[in-house]
């Protein structure tokens, strides 16, 4: 923390209001407020992370938590919220380009682990990818599967970038879109031209995406109808990573079929259905997902996914009412002393019967109960400083002070290796014997015997305030790509242009150039209460749609009256890389003067253009409109690669 005092002294009242324009008394009265008011949480949405330093924006709003010691607390805490039911569980279960379920990774031993748990070849699966020559770190060849791949913010680029840029052996030549929007990605019409480019473009959801009438093309493009969260059941995983069970409401519409039922579909077409189903059930065609459910709990060691069955999960259900409401815990009642949902991490095996953890690093709890450290994850020591805690520890805890994550090695160490069942035994000498990680041992035996003497599993240690293996270890300000403030870009410039995730990524070639004087409003984006993502599901709604009919900009009386432009008035709004949407003006002064807001939830127009008539019959949605994202930049985040929509330029003018 000492190196983030010193950044933070930077940014006195007067600095955060020349940079930010939030003046400096209302910084005074939040930072009182925070500190005379605690706990207190810190929340936030994509305008937190749709920036090219957007990782530094959420360290920091972690770090100051930390500072006013809001962690570990009932009412603390950092929480970013997800635009859909289910989006945390689809990240933990692995939908990032960048790891297998569980935020395992993608090194040898990750692939090791979870071909145990999918009880697979692991020769067979290294036969399914293929080699990038020379790509090691030595010369040497390196498997793909060990390679990071492209996130989707970034798909178009796998396409149209040149060959030899890539870290691949060739560009990307076939897209499956899988409950994805497009028009809510920037760079629209870069994305057109990336979709007439593929050699197969297949789109699964609800509802034809706008990925259904941006191209061009006649063929090589198919629609898959996918069910709504109505039509299927299973578990769903929320933002404070509570896991619930949802029960089908109704039966599958029209030729709709759920998501796993179309994944056993595809993976029959390839030849392989009957590995990706070796310990799944198939009723009919569709796989059982209560035995989906348990092939993750077998696996998912990392972060407590490993406790929470079907059958506990259908027990919270039936027994919502012995719930607090407020503390989340089941009094009395077959589930009592549970935290709805079992939150993760939820350790052991379900026979555990582990509550689950409602905060994370609440020492004031058994790690039984709920309680929890922070992880040991980067170590133990660095550059001679010790980073394992000190003199703190969970309630109950035997090791009083600071420990690494455990391994067998450790309970033999400890002398608690005694405490192993035969079984369990057994599973850890399968692994690795003594090497064997608590993460990797598929019995659980080691978590059950490190929680069994009052210890985290992973460990406990120091908050990783310095991330010294990101570009900023201590988080810092920079501007945006496109910037109309020259002045703060010579003081807080961005990154050297870089390669990563496969990539060549731009940042100084870009900032470098002054857009401002033809481009001289700031250009945001973001959400709307009446509809969700990019807008197709909600947009087909007679009564969402009814609420908001039209695609709108945002902008300030002044600037309206400058620009000659009339509330409801049709304009024309530009960035600067030449992308240009039509839409109303709403006038207003929920904007600044020199800033305009769009929704990015609209679709099905592109640059004035009606495109209605390019969506399967009877598909199209009630309400259309132009893409904000087609009037959006390049730009993407120096760590996760997520797109800059919240600060870019344009120009807007009367249609």
């Amino acid at each position: 923390m000492d190196q983030i005092q010193e950044e933070v002294k930077k940014w006195n009242p007067e600095e955060v209001e020349r940079v930010t324009g939030a003046p400096g008394t209302q910084l005074r009265r939040v930072a009182k407020t925070l500190a005379n008011n605690r706990p207190g949480t810190v929340i936030w949405c994509m305008g937190g992370t749709q920036h090219t330093n957007g990782n530094n924006n959420t360290r920091a709003y972690c770090i100051l938590q930390l500072a006013l010691g809001n962690m570990g607390t009932s009412g603390g805490g950092t929480n970013i919220f997800r635009g859909h039911d289910n989006v945390q569980g689809a990240t933990d279960l692995g939908v990032l380009a960048d790891t297998l379920p569980g935020y395992y990774g993608l090194a040898p031993g990750s692939w090791a682990h979870w071909a145990r748990v999918w009880e697979e070849d692991l020769d067979w699966l290294k036969g399914r990818f293929a080699t990038m020559a020379g790509a090691g770190k030595d010369g040497t060849d390196r498997l793909m599967m060990n390679f990071t791949g492209i996130p989707v913010s970034r798909w178009i680029d796998g396409v149209l970038e040149d060959r030899d840029n890539i870290d691949q052996p060739d560009n990307t030549r076939a897209m499956v879109l899988w409950g994805h929007a497009p028009n809510s990605q920037t760079r629209q019409k870069e994305m057109k031209t990336a979709m007439e480019k593929l050699d197969l473009l297949v789109v699964v959801d609800p509802y034809p995406t706008v990925s259904a009438v941006l191209h061009d093309r006649t063929d090589g493009v198919y629609l898959l109808p996918a069910c709504t969260q109505f039509e299927t059941r299973g578990s769903v995983t929320a933002s404070n990573r509570s896991l619930q069970w949802r029960d089908r409401v109704v039966e599958p519409l029209f030729e709709s079929l759920p998501d796993h039922t179309i994944m056993a579909k595809f993976a029959k077409k390839f030849g392989f259905a009957d590995r990706l189903f070796r310990n799944i059930a198939m009723d009919g065609d569709e796989p059982n997902v209560e035995d989906i459910t348990r092939e993750f709990n077998r696996g998912m060691w990392t972060i407590g996914y490993t406790g929470q069955s079907p059958e506990r999960m259908k027990l919270h259900m039936a027994n919502q009412y012995t719930f607090d409401r407020t503390t989340l815990r089941a009094i009395g009642g077959p589930a009592d002393g549970d935290t709805y949902g079992m939150p993760w991490p939820c350790w052991g095996t379900p026979e555990m019967k582990h509550p689950g953890t409602a905060n994370l690093y609440d020492l004031s709890l058994p790690v039984a109960e709920g309680g929890l450290t922070f992880r040991a994850r980067y170590g133990v020591e660095r550059n001679g400083d010790n980073l394992l805690a000190e003199g703190v520890y969970s309630v109950g805890s035997e090791i009083q002070d600071g420990y690494p994550e455990f391994t067998m090695q450790m309970l033999m160490d400890l002398g608690w290796d005694g405490d192993l069942t035969a079984d369990e035994l057994a599973a850890i000498n399968a692994v690795a014997g003594a090497k064997t990680n608590w993460k990797t041992d598929l019995s659980g035996g080691i978590q059950r015997v490190a929680i069994k003497h009052g210890c985290a599993p992973f460990g406990n240690a120091k908050a990783r305030a310095v991330v010294w293996t990101f570009p900023d270890p201590v988080p810092l300000h920079r501007e945006p790509l496109y910037s109309n403030r020259r002045d703060l870009v010579a003081d807080y410039p961005t990154y050297e242009d870089k390669k990563f995730w496969r990539l060549p990524t731009m940042f100084k070639s870009i900032q470098d150039k002054d857009f401002s004087q033809e481009y001289p409003i700031i250009l945001t984006s973001g959400r709307l209460v009446e509809y969700e993502g990019g807008g197709d599901e909600s947009r087909s709604n007679p009564w969402l749609a009814e609420l908001q009919q039209d695609m709108f900009v945002e902008i300030n009386t002044r600037d309206a009256n400058n620009l000659g432009v009339r509330d409801g008035a049709q304009v024309w709004v530009e960035g600067p890389e030449g992308g240009r949407v039509k839409v109303m003006a709403m006038v207003t002064e929920r904007v600044a003067s020199g800033v305009a807001f769009m929704p990015f939830h609209f679709g099905g127009h592109l640059e004035g253009v009606d495109l209605r008539h390019k969506y399967p019959k009877g598909a199209d949605p009630i309400v259309l409109g132009e893409s904000s994202n087609t009037a959006q930049t390049y730009g993407y985040d120096s760590v996760t690669q997520m797109q800059e929509t919240k600060a870019t330029l344009c120009k807007i003018s009367a249609a």
